[in-house]
């Protein structure tokens, strides 16, 4: 339905003490009695109409001086017992006028801290009512217990209703999530205009009325045009407090209520609750328009005993009707979760096979699965930023791990932008401090819905509450709505939600455990490196002391060919050497702490430059820094070390006899496409070198990989580049290569997330 602004009038109604109207209906009579004196504390002022005494005369005296004798002990027994409206109703001899005696059908209840007793039909026609009504109920029951789907048990609790009670109308009313009602079974008599299909707002019943409808099972107003009966006194004289009658079968009917009525042509009411999961789920309500018809509380007990049979099968018939479909789903979430048990990737599991199964899951039109940053949808959905702000939303509301609704604008507001995709949500969170979410979009679906009369009419001049006046059909066409969410999609998506989390957990352990392995091996790996790494080197070291010996002492007596041998093991030796400090060095690179800090890329450079001056003076290079460079939260001797190895890098491979280096920083340059996607600052180094052809771009990274002879420029191992990609890499950056052959070298990196919570990487 639609929701609309609640004006005053409508508020001030449900805002209506109705529990507590300081009257009652004057078909019977109530009082108010003390423990366990059974003293009258209050009493309809009615009490004249019935038993010919003055209200005022009774107050303060015991009950039973009003009760005849021979009827006072079993009152009394009944009255004190400690299940007094179980006991109920019973018949009570009253004194009457002129020394006679009234026989009543009394029933009793304490409420409040007070004992109740209520006094109606004359005994004589509630027991003939009760016969009458237990043959009835034992036929109902039999029909009740036959009905095959929730349409059939509806239809024949209302005929059965109004087959025992003769009432000209008898429905079944069912509320929705929004608590607006429609008329779901009826029985009619001939001539009257049928409410079934109708549809009726939920001010007509508002929310105290409803509170009331879950603790007092049945209501009866006998006579709409009946003048109500105060209570004397009105107020109680030791809390000044008004009588609570919200359990009270005699409770008067608020003014508005009667008005309503009178506007709907019914002078007779009676409405039972439907009950599911001790939930209102709908009314039993009959209706007389055209004369009144008084239902004994023997008939009214049939009727709430019939209500009460139908509230426990509403359950069943209703998931009855569902379980063949609930099936069927629960087969699509079965493949779901094997897939994500073959598939590491969330998002690839869910929404694999073109989605199908996510879809058909929950009927819906579109769905999305969002992680860590990433949003991922199919089918109807909406956009990547208008995602982001509904998990935002999603993030605030109190719901917790399940959200649905058939109406998100009606919620959120931006969804009005998209309600042709999404009017409707099921939303499922697996970690909702993190924003990870799987959800589902249903269209908007516009549809027509019947009212009883015009809804957005029941107020009078300046704004005060007048009910409807007309409750003929009338049609509204109701948007920003998609179909509903079916119970069986609810659970599948429920279950679904706590199969991602259970795989999401057994994946957390393992991973813990495969941690822990990994740190056990790193430790192992980092006493096998630094043992490997000395145990090489030194028989590597005596090598090259022994090579270097003979050459000394023997030189003089070798031929030129055994020079050159020696010399060839001492160059190999220490190329060794060097190999096995390189392998040792990239693989500590890879466990060592990353230490993030505020860094001034600026000084920073100028230690390198420094730091390298013999190889820079020596190769004739200059590095220039065009303009001021930016801070950065990097690991400052692992960004030393990168920029060394790029500066170093440049002045090897570049055969001019002045070379020119640059160290800067440029936004982000778009690629078209080639490379990941970027943000933030990209620095580079670059020189005026020999270049790279583009087909050695990414080889060039690898680790001992060399484009050029051994001992051409310079010699070296091939491990600087691969230092430097591990480093960035580290940092959760990129680095890459703009060149050409002749037209030197640019080496380009980002140093990962630069934000005041950015997050350090060890392995």
């Amino acid at each position: 339905m639609t929701t609309r602004a609640t004006p005053p009038g409508l508020a001030d109604c449900a805002r209506e003490p109705i529990h507590v109207p300081g009257r009652i209906q004057p078909h019977g009579l109530l009082f108010v009695l003390d423990e366990p004196g059974l003293t009258i504390r209050h009493v309809g002022a009615n009490v004249a109409d019935h038993l010919g005494v003055e209200a005022a005369a009774v107050i303060g005296t015991p009950l039973a001086e009003l009760v005849a004798p021979a009827a006072f002990e079993e009152a009394r027994a009944r009255l004190l017992s400690a299940d007094v409206r179980e006991s109920g109703p019973w018949r009570l001899e009253m004194k009457g006028r002129a020394g006679g005696t009234v026989a009543y059908a009394a029933h009793g209840h304490r409420h409040d801290g007070r004992l109740i007793l209520e006094l109606e039909a004359p005994g004589g026609e509630a027991a003939d009512a009760e016969s009458r009504s237990m043959s009835g109920v034992r036929r109902a029951m039999a029909r009740l217990e036959g009905a095959r789907s929730l349409r059939d048990l509806c239809q024949a609790a209302a005929a059965e209703v109004q087959a025992l009670t003769g009432f000209e109308r008898a429905l079944v009313y069912r509320f929705d999530a929004d608590w607006h009602g429609e008329v779901v079974a009826e029985v009619v008599a001939e001539g009257l205009e049928p409410f079934l299909g109708l549809h009726f707002p939920s001010s007509d019943i508002p929310e105290q009325a409803r509170r009331l409808y879950v603790a007092n099972r049945s209501r009866l107003i006998a006579d709409a045009e009946a003048a109500p009966a105060p209570l004397v006194p009105g107020l109680d004289p030791a809390s000044g407090r008004p009588v609570d009658l919200g359990m009270a079968a005699l409770r008067a009917v608020s003014p508005v209520h009667i008005q309503y009525m009178k506007n709907m042509g019914t002078r007779t009411s009676m409405s039972f609750s439907l009950l599911r999961d001790g939930r209102l789920w709908g009314l039993l309500s009959c209706m007389n328009h055209r004369s009144t018809l008084y239902a004994p509380p023997s008939v009214r007990g049939a009727c709430e005993l019939l209500a009460t049979l139908a509230s426990t099968q509403l359950a069943a018939k209703e998931d009855g009707e569902g379980y063949e479909y609930g099936v069927r789903l629960q087969a699509v979430r079965d493949r779901l979760i094997r897939r994500m048990g073959e598939e590491p990737n969330l998002a690839a599991a869910l929404l694999g096979g073109g989605g199908s199964d996510i879809l058909e899951l929950t009927g819906a039109g579109g769905a999305a699965v969002v992680q860590d940053g990433a949003i991922e949808t199919v089918g109807e959905a909406p956009g990547r930023a208008r995602i982001e702000s509904l998990v935002h939303w999603l993030r605030g509301q109190p719901e917790g791990e399940f959200f649905q609704t058939d109406s998100l604008a009606r919620l959120f507001p931006e969804a009005m932008a998209y309600k042709d995709c999404a009017s409707g949500l099921l939303a499922a969170t697996t970690a909702r401090a993190q924003g990870r979410y799987v959800l589902w979009f249903r269209p908007e679906v516009i549809r027509t819905v019947a009212w009883g009369g015009d809804p957005r009419k029941p107020y009078g001049p300046g704004g005060s509450l007048s009910p409807r006046a007309s409750f003929a059909r009338w049609e509204e066409e109701v948007r920003l709505r998609s179909a509903p969410w079916l119970p069986a999609e609810v659970a599948a998506a429920s279950g679904l939600r706590d199969a991602i989390v259970a795989v999401v957990v057994a994946r957390a352990e393992e991973l813990a455990r495969l941690n822990a392995e990994l740190e056990r091996s790193n430790r192992d790996l980092d006493a096998f490196a630094f043992s490997a790494s000395h145990d090489l080197k030194e028989p590597l070291r005596g090598i090259h002391h022994y090579a270097s010996f003979l050459l000394e002492d023997y030189a003089d007596r070798l031929d030129a060919e055994g020079v050159e041998r020696l010399e060839s093991l001492g160059r190999l030796s220490r190329r060794m050497e060097s190999l096995v400090e390189s392998m040792f060095r990239y693989s500590r690179l890879g466990r060592s702490r990353l230490d993030r800090e505020e860094v001034d890329l600026n000084t920073l450079t100028a230690e390198v430059v420094e730091l390298h001056r013999v190889t820079l003076d020596e190769g004739g290079a200059t590095v220039t820094v065009p303009r001021t460079l930016p801070a950065a939260r990097c690991d400052r001797d692992q960004v030393a070390q990168l920029l060394g190895n790029l500066i170093t890098n440049a002045v090897k491979y570049n055969d001019k006899p002045r070379k020119a280096i640059e160290v800067g920083y440029r936004e982000p340059v778009d690629r078209d496409g080639d490379g990941p996607a970027r943000s933030g600052l990209e620095f580079y180094v670059r020189d005026d070198g020999i270049g790279i052809p583009e087909k050695h771009h990414q080889a060039v990274f690898r680790l001992f990989k060399r484009l050029h002879g051994r001992d051409k420029f310079g010699g070296g191992t091939g491990a600087g580049l691969a230092f430097s990609k591990r480093i960035v890499e580290r940092h959760g950056g990129s680095i890459w290569v703009e060149s050409g052959p002749g037209g030197g070298t640019t080496f380009v990196f980002t140093l990962g997330d630069q934000g005041e919570g950015a997050c350090d990487r060890t392995n």
